[in-house]
């Protein structure tokens, strides 16, 4: 089983913006593949599925961005999940908008997201899809993540959810994240 969550914030005062990416993408991963989020459990909304013959959860933790990791930690326990087998998906200040990039382990990079879901699982092992939400040029980084995608910037943030959902699929189906980072990097 594999487990694939989106880092975001729940709330309606949230939805779309940059900091929601994670959220954003594993609802079109969702979507493309027939999966609903009707659980809770363990701080997240969770839908279970199949994605290429491969039982998935998908999960959009209820804990807020900074608190990511008190939701994912007691899920991988709850179902039994190993390291290796979770994909976190995040944004990424640094790159641009349009822009996707997997790790396979890697710092918080000042991600508060990553940082706490460190901090609880232990480890900074564990796999990563990045999506570019660029830098703010004038205001705060607060106001940026928390702000929505210019209408200059939708199309690339678009094309950007379309790859990201195909990198998922593409590792799921390949088993082979290296594989899947020479394919999609």
């Amino acid at each position: 089983m594999k487990m694939i969550v989106g880092l975001g914030n729940i709330g309606a005062r949230y939805d779309k913006t940059r900091h929601n990416t994670g959220f954003m993408i594993v609802d079109e991963l969702a979507e493309r593949n027939h999966i609903d989020f009707d659980k809770e459990k363990c701080n997240a909304m969770i839908g279970l599925g199949m994605i290429e013959n491969e039982k998935v959860i998908l999960v959009k933790p209820k804990t807020f961005m900074n608190e990511s990791g008190r939701a994912v930690k007691p899920l991988m326990d709850y179902y039994k999940i190993d390291k290796d087998d979770i994909l976190i998906i995040q944004d990424d200040l640094d790159m641009e908008v349009g822009r996707i990039r997997l790790r396979q382990k890697g710092s918080a990079g000042g991600h508060n997201g990553i940082k706490s879901i460190i901090q609880h699982v232990g480890t900074q092992e564990f796999k990563r899809l990045k999506v570019g939400i660029g830098r703010p040029k004038i205001m705060t980084v607060v106001d940026w993540v928390l702000g929505k995608f210019k209408p200059s910037e939708q199309l690339q943030f678009n094309n950007a959810k379309d790859q990201a959902v195909d990198a998922i699929e593409y590792w799921i189906a390949s088993g082979d994240f290296m594989k899947t980072m020479n394919k999609f990097n």
